[in-house]
Order: structure tokens, then sequence, then C-alpha cells
């Protein structure tokens, strides 16, 4: 099954830890997302999933998909207390000792967001599809580069995805 990961665009907010908060889209949506919407065209999809959050949700239905499956799973990391406060003003001490395994106060680990992203994906692999559509975040596509042995954990976030970039994978 090839499964094409698609980030979600550029976004509204600077400076801020915003994880699963909903934040806006910035103004060139449209533009950016037609691009998106290009590449994809040619493409039939036996499913289309996507994270419930507006900035993924929103870039699947202008792309055109109906039907669209939401799970939370597919949502950005969680984190928590930290959210939609600016980066500078946050103390991540204990976070950036082992962002791994630490989680921000009332929120999740690397390590919590991958083994929900892990679960996602191994419930899909069950299923007798041979090419979806998965809208989703940063955070998630660097787990699926970890659940295809493209990375490590620690290497995660290595190497990010720009804003409505689309990366494919074999499950």
């Amino acid at each position: 099954m090839k499964v094409y990961i698609i980030r979600h665009t550029a976004v509204g907010v600077n400076g801020v830890c915003y994880g699963q908060t909903d934040v806006p889209l910035k103004n060139t949506f449209e533009s950016e997302a037609e691009i998106v919407k290009q590449n994809l065209k040619d493409i039939h999809f036996d499913a289309v999933f996507s994270s419930p959050l507006s900035r993924a949700k929103k870039l699947a239905e202008y792309c055109g998909y109906e039907d669209i499956q939401l799970y939370d799973r597919l949502k950005e990391l969680h984190f928590g207390d930290w959210e939609m406060h600016p980066w500078d003003k946050l103390d991540m001490s204990i976070w950036e000792k082992d962002w791994v395994n630490t989680a921000a106060p009332n929120g999740e680990s690397f390590r919590q967001m991958y083994e929900r992203v892990a679960s996602f994906l191994d419930e899909l692999k069950e299923q007798d599809y041979s090419t979806v559509a998965v809208f989703a975040h940063g955070g998630v596509i660097n787990c699926f580069k970890v659940y295809f042995g493209k990375t490590d954990l620690e290497g995660a976030f290595d190497d990010l995805s720009e804003y409505g970039q689309i990366s494919v994978f074999e499950l």
C-alpha cells in the first residue's frame, strides 16, 4: 500500500508553541493549497485520512476530498501547558535533556506521540487499500519516518518537512 502523507500549509502564528492548538493558517493558504491539489490531482486514493485539526482538514477539503476520515491519533504533539506560549519564555531545561521520553507539563512525550501514530499505521496495514492519503503535521510525518525505518526517535526532527510537502511511504 502506498501512503501519501501531506503536511498542512503554513500557519498564521510565529514564535509560539502551538502543537494541538487549532491555529489559523496564513493568508497564503489558497495559493499553497492549490500547489498541493495539483500535485495530487492524478492520484486515486482508496481512502483519505486527516488530523481533525483545521489546518490539516482544511487542506484535505480544499483538494476536493469527501468522506475524509478524521483521527485524533494524527494530531500534532500535545505540548500541554506550553501551548500558545512564546518558545523563548518556556523553561524547557528538563524536556531538552530527554525530549523523546519527557512530556511537556500536562502534555505528551514524543515517544507517546510515536506510539499513537504507530497504532494508526498498524491498523492501516490491515486494510485492503492500495493507495491512501494522510493529511497531518510535521511531527506526525516524523513519526512516519521512524515507523518506516528512515530514522530513529532521537533523529526524528533532524530533517523537517516543508509546509505542503508530500511524502510517500510503502506500507
